[in-house]
Order: structure tokens, then C-alpha cells, then sequence
């Protein structure tokens, strides 16, 4: 596939994107027995569940020859690609993101699959000022549903978690606006310290009647700050810009980001990035689309998936085709959550690498493949972007 190579203004420097398809893991890791995850392929397994996919731009760059993909053949001509894999523990998006940008950690967080302990439910109570229901591991759609209707009566938060390191408060929109389900979260953050240090506590406001109760697009997370410094932080002291869109600010906490723009779902954070590469001479834009875990993974609609999928899809294309000539363009994932799992939580899985630039499309041929630690995204963004490298953070680069 070619792309369009539109000249560069004389003097600027370059840019680079890094689109982050949340939950499309592409075969298990070595260690995926230890999580109960052996045997998982997201992409795979949801392209057997709808008849096999039509990705031509990604198929072209090489996602059928990471693994074999039903629908999507082998490249001919392939980009970089490869599958890369965490140093550390974890399979949720916070330990995935951070891994992408060189920050791993050695130890899994906190995680409560039978629920929160009684005497930290009674501080969390206290410092939240409302009474919490439901406290247990558990899918949020059916949390809510379970739960929705005693909390519109009493304005008790439903408070549920999952495998992952996460606290989770919805609450209607009616009964407890949403700056006030916000606070709750802020004090449930300040609340969940030491060794109750989850990864995220997460906003789950929610709109409708009894029995069709939906979420609304008013989620937020507040994650812990990374406890190191991360390639996003060797980029900014290097003068680069660091444009994070969805949820990429709120999983670093805000560290280490320049701008954060809104992309609460793919259209928004596909659009965000287009209109990013129209305005920007130079920088990082790393974002998170989000529908492929939240919206459809979570839910085992592998349908949903693979359009979610199609509209990647067609979106890399148009980027390829708005790409300057030293732009570089990165594909990847933070984890998986397969629909022919057991459950619904995420899944230990590789994460898919797909690089490209103008000059390596033009070339035909001339992507080799490449298989690593998720850190090595980080690193190619910085030596990309800066020619720098940082011999103290995990991760080599794939392109210079």
C-alpha cells in the first residue's frame, strides 16, 4: 500500500501516532495459564465468531501476519509488525499503557475479586458520605441492572469491581449528579492508598428507567500517577509535545501530557486524531479507542468488534493518506478480553504491532517483522521523534 507524502514546511520537526485498540490481543502469553487465560486470541477468535474480518489497510500493513486471522490474509508487502508482550504483571489498561510508554511495575496491584473487606468499606462509607451497595466483582451493565433500582430509592453508589485493580461507582444521573459521583471518586482515590493502592477508580454515571438503564459517555478514571519516569516524560523534556486523546491522560494521571483531548468513544477519538495531524507540525499523539474493550469486549459482542474494527480500519487509511513523509504511524493493544473466554474480564495477551511511514509503505517489502516488549513503542516514539534514546527506561526502538 502506498501512502501519500506530502512535503514537510522547512525547519519542523516530526510527528508520530500511536493508536492504542483497547482489549485486541493477539494470542496468549507464556505466563496467560497463571491468569486462567490459557488458550485466548482476541482478533482471532472474534474473526471466527462473525465469518472472518475485512481489514483491507490493516491486513495490508501486516495484521494477518502477526497470527493467522480469518478474512485477513498475509501481507504481500508488509509494514512493521510483530506482537509484543509486558515485562510485568497485569493484564488491564492501566499496566498495558504504562508498559507501552517504559513504566513497569514489580508487583501486581491490589485486586478484590470477592469484593471490599469490611473495614475498608466502612472508611470508604465515611469518606464518601454515601452508603455503597452491591461490592462485588461483577460485569457493571449487570451491576447496574441488578442494582439500579435501590439505588434510585435509597442513593446508595453501586460499587463493583472485576479481576482487574479497579473501584467502580455508578450512580444515576438523576438521583446523584455526576460532579457529585465525581468527588465520591476523587475521595474513593485519596481513600485507597498503601495497600489498597488500585490501579484506577472509575465513574460509571448512568441514565434511563428501570429495566434499560444505560451508561452515558460521563465516564472518568482516575488512575494512580506512574511510580517512574516514562518515555511521555523523555519526550516533553525534549521539547516534544505529548497530545493524549480518550482516556490516555486519566490512565497517566496527567503526567507526563501536554493536551488531553475528549474521545469518549472511537468516532470522537478517530476524529480528534485526524483533525491532530491537519493542525500539528510536530509531537505525539497517543490515543486509546475504547469501544473494542468497553462497549464490546466486556459485553462478548464479537459483531460489535469487528465493526468497531472495520472503523479503525478505514480511519488508518485515511491517516496513511494525510501522513508526511517523516511521520510515523504505530498500531498496537494493552491487552486482551477474548469473546470465546469464560467471563468477561481482560485476557493475558500479546499486544499486535503494526509501524509504518511513507517511505517504508513506498518501499513495498520493506517492513520487517519485529517482536518485543510493549515498551519498545515508547522508545521508537522517542528516538522518532527526538533521535534521543534512554538507556534507563525498558524498551529499543523498532524505527529510527
Amino acid at each position: 500500500m502506498a501512502a501519500a507524502q506530502t512535503p514537510r514546511p522547512h525547519g519542523t520537526c516530526r510527528r508520530a501516532v500511536v493508536l492504542v485498540i483497547d482489549a485486541c490481543g493477539v494470542g496468549a502469553l507464556p505466563d496467560a495459564a497463571a491468569y486462567g487465560d490459557e488458550g485466548t486470541n482476541t482478533l482471532a477468535h472474534v474473526a471466527d465468531a462473525v465469518g472472518g474480518l475485512q481489514l483491507p489497510v490493516l491486513g495490508a500493513l501486516g495484521l494477518g501476519s502477526i497470527t493467522p486471522v480469518r478474512g485477513v490474509a498475509p501481507s504481500d508487502s508488509p509494514a512493521i509488525h510483530g506482537r509484543l508482550h509486558p515485562l510485568g504483571p497485569g493484564k488491564d489498561s492501566i499496566a498495558g499503557h504504562w508498559e507501552l510508554m517504559g513504566v513497569v511495575m514489580g508487583a501486581a496491584l491490589p485486586t478484590y475479586p470477592e469484593g471490599f473487606p469490611g473495614e475498608l468499606l466502612e472508611r470508604l462509607e465515611g469518606a464518601l458520605g454515601h452508603a455503597l451497595i452491591c461490592n462485588r466483582a461483577d460485569d457493571g451493565l449487570s451491576a447496574i441492572a441488578q442494582f439500579g433500582e435501590e439505588h434510585m430509592r435509597s442513593g446508595a453508589l453501586i460499587l463493583y469491581t472485576s479481576q482487574d485493580s479497579v473501584l467502580q461507582l455508578a450512580a444515576h444521573v438523576e438521583r446523584v449528579p455526576p460532579p457529585e459521583l465525581y468527588r465520591a471518586c476523587e475521595r474513593a482515590r485519596a481513600t485507597m492508598a498503601r495497600e489498597h493502592a488500585v490501579g484506577r477508580v472509575i465513574a460509571r454515571p448512568f441514565t434511563g428507567a428501570a429495566g434499560s438503564f444505560e451508561r452515558t459517555d460521563g465516564r472518568r478514571d482516575y488512575a494512580l500517577a506512574p511510580p517512574s519516569r516514562s518515555y511521555l516524560d523523555a519526550l516533553r523534556e525534549r521539547g516534544a509535545r505529548v497530545h493524549a486523546v480518550g482516556k490516555i491522560a486519566d490512565l497517566f494521571a496527567g503526567v507526563g501530557i501536554d493536551e488531553a483531548h475528549a474521545g469518549a468513544t472511537n468516532e470522537l477519538a478517530l476524529a480528534q486524531t485526524e483533525r491532530l495531524l491537519c493542525e500539528l507540525d510536530a509531537g505525539l499523539v497517543f490515543v486509546n479507542l475504547i469501544e473494542t474493550d468497553q462497549r464490546y469486549g466486556h459485553r462478548k459482542d464479537a459483531s460489535g468488534f469487528a465493526r468497531a474494527l472495520g472503523g479503525i480500519d478505514a480511519a488508518v487509511g485515511r491517516m496513511l493518506a494525510a501522513m508526511h513523509d517523516d511521520d510515523l504511524l504505530v498500531v498496537t493493544a494493552d491487552h486482551g478480553v477474548d469473546p470465546a473466554h469464560p467471563g468477561t474480564d481482560h485476557t493475558r495477551e500479546h499486544a499486535p504491532l503494526l509501524a509504518a511511514t511513507p517511505a517504508l509503505l513506498a518501499a513495498r517489502g520493506g517492513g520487517a517483522r519485529h517482536d518485543g516488549p510493549l515498551a519498545d513503542v515508547g522508545a521508537s516514539a522517542l528516538a522518532w521523534l527526538t533521535g534521543a534514546s534512554e538507556p534507563d527506561l525498558p524498551g529499543s526502538p523498532f524505527i529510527s
